[in-house]
């Protein structure tokens, strides 16, 4: 099938890596002006995945838009300003895959929402997500994800579609649930990075039983299913997210503690802000979220922030 995927970041290039491995006819779209693009038109590489002749490279949108399902692969927080842009085009017949996390700030949407407010129902609009990283699937390493959408036919054909020896699609049964719970686990990941950088990593379970029932209150006062926290999700996304030396979220917390910077895209600092303006429209309380807000966006000192998080009394969180 002709697919094309938005956005040539280290995530959306490996998407369009792998839909050709797969089998599918495959354009990769960057603007104009990507450090990234401009690396695959002169390279065709970026130093992690190499593209043949046979998929095309572009920074013409129109040419993008062609496919019948196109996998938008760009920061959650950007996301509005594409599809202001993509609701120009015909849409109706084609599905839009959303392969990132979020929530967007300011508006506390989920990102299916964003979609579905510029590109209307005549469209096919999923999300796709879950564990893993770019390294290991390029080293043969496979995972499990998850495909979920407001349309059963759009998941049943997605999962047929998108299904190879790399990665095991499941059928999502929660949209609410799984898009929150994926966007809080960078959240968690932050925390964890922030304990690896404190020298306290052995903190990370408490963390993790900890965090994982935080978001599950937030899902369920969302309007979302419990269940999902504890899915691939949320909590099956742990592993890759709070431990791997890969997880952009998890290094990012830990250099900041440190005071380094860190130059890749960390979802879960912007939406760490619209996960705060949630509990509070809510009345659930996220005192990991409100932790993390707090030394990133408040001038919090780090151990004084975690030290209290983890002297809380255990019956505020279960």
């Amino acid at each position: 099938m002709k697919m094309s995927v938005i956005g040539c970041g280290r995530w959306g290039s490996f998407i369009a890596w792998y839909l050709h491995h797969i089998g599918h006819e495959v354009t990769l779209y960057g603007r104009e002006g990507s450090a990234h693009m401009a690396q695959f038109m002169q390279t065709r590489s970026n130093g992690l995945v190499t593209f043949g002749p046979d998929v095309r490279l572009t920074c013409d949108l129109d040419e993008a838009m062609r496919a019948e399902v196109i996998c938008i692969s760009v920061g959650a927080q950007s996301l509005s300003q594409l599809m202001a842009q993509l609701a120009r085009y015909e849409v109706s017949q084609k599905t839009f895959v959303l392969c990132m996390k979020g929530i967007e700030v300011g508006t506390c949407r989920r990102l299916s929402q964003i979609a579905r407010d510029a590109l209307g129902e005549a469209c096919g609009v999923a999300v796709w997500l879950g564990p893993g990283h770019v390294q290991e699937f390029l080293a043969g390493v496979p995972n499990c994800m998850v495909i979920d959408s407001d349309s059963e036919a759009v998941k049943e054909r997605l999962v047929g579609l998108l299904s190879g020896g790399l990665i095991r699609f499941y059928y999502g049964t929660d949209l609410i649930g799984n898009e929150i719970g994926a966007a809080a686990k960078n959240v968690v990941g932050i925390a964890a990075g922030m304990l690896d950088g404190m020298g306290v990593s052995s903190l990370k379970g408490a963390l993790m039983s900890r965090g994982t029932r935080e978001i599950a209150r937030l899902i369920a006062a969302m309007g979302g299913s419990e269940r999902s926290a504890y899915g691939l999700c949320h909590l099956g996304d742990y592993e890759a997210t709070v431990f791997s030396k890969y997880s952009h979220n998890r290094r990012f917390g830990e250099l900041f503690v440190t005071g380094q910077t860190y130059s890749e895209l960390a979802e879960g600092d912007a939406t760490v802000r619209a996960l705060c303006a949630m509990a509070e429209k809510t009345g659930v309380e996220l005192p990991i979220c409100q932790t993390v807000h707090a030394v990133l966006h408040e001038g919090a000192d780090a151990g004084e922030a975690m030290s209290r998080l983890f002297m809380r009394s255990l019956k505020h969180e279960f």
